[in-house]
């Protein structure tokens, strides 16, 4: 798995990918460190233009331990810093080496740390210059109203990265969070890559539905470039997951396209609060 997400990352800068989205739990940090090195080392990038997201893992929600898996982060990318660092989720688990603590029923096992303290420790971190940029991940309205109104908030969260696809498209969290001037970063745009795990089986598939489908046969492109086309055209920055140098380079033509407002209006009428992760916000 490593392999394949090391040649992903080098195969996405290739064809004029920027935006590498990454994080603690995926353990893959290290693969991508290696590939952006690689393309910097042959001259096809500079580090200041890749722009990387790392993610606080849920099991290190506790203030003192913010900076320290942050480091260790570092450490596996050899990166100086991280261009944008978020919390993954507003969830703590208890903190340890397992990843997913679970009790004897397997359960995960929650945690109780206040989230203004998990995000002032974040705000040392972008004051220490290890990252750049903050932002939260899977936040619901309250959550960010909590962060928002913190007293002696020294930065806002710069995003908010949460599940949003035509069958969920958080067009409320959409509206709140131009409000306030946070960007709505969307994962699983394309619905999910439907994970036994994670991912009810029996839930439709994405780019199965008809309206995309239609809309792609009208315009000669994917279901899947539609599906992201329509979170670019609404304000909405799209994370596309792909190992294929195919669908890498097909997903990059999401810019030639322009759907109407009657195509936007027609995606619109698709949501139905569909959610694919059980842990999205």
């Amino acid at each position: 798995m490593q392999s394949k997400c090391e040649e992903a990352v080098k195969v996405a800068i290739e064809v004029g990918y920027r935006h590498i989205d990454g994080a603690y739990v995926y353990e893959n940090e290290e693969a991508i460190g290696r590939a952006i090195r690689e393309k910097i080392a042959d001259g096809t990038v500079k580090r200041e233009e890749i722009f990387y997201t790392g993610k606080l893992w849920s099991t290190f929600h506790t203030p003192e331990m913010v900076r320290p898996v942050l480091e260790k982060s570092l450490k596996s990318l050899q990166f100086d810093y991280i261009d944008l660092y978020i919390i993954h989720t507003p969830l703590p688990l208890k903190p340890g080496d397992d990843i997913f603590p679970v009790d004897g029923n397997g359960k995960l096992i929650f945690d109780n740390v206040d989230l203004c303290a998990t995000w002032e420790a974040m705000e040392a971190c972008k004051d220490a210059g290890l990252v750049k940029s903050i932002g939260v991940s899977n936040f619901n309205h309250r959550q960010l109203e909590m962060i928002l109104n913190k007293p002696a908030l020294k930065y806002k969260p710069v995003c908010n990265q949460v599940e949003c696809h035509p069958y969920l498209n958080q067009r409320k969290m959409l509206e709140f969070c131009k409000s306030k001037n946070i960007v709505l970063v969307a994962y699983s745009a394309l619905g999910s890559h439907r994970d036994e795990r994670w991912v009810d089986q029996s839930t439709p598939l994405l780019l199965a539905d008809p309206v995309l489908n239609t809309l792609a046969k009208k315009y000669n492109r994917s279901p899947a470039l539609v599906a992201m086309r329509y979170q670019l055209q609404r304000g909405v920055v799209v994370l596309a997951k792909s190992y294929t140098r195919k669908h890498i380079e097909d997903n990059f033509k999401v810019f030639d396209l322009q759907l109407t407002e009657e195509d936007m209006k027609a995606i619109d009428s698709l949501n139905q609060n569909l959610r694919y992760d059980p842990l999205s916000g």
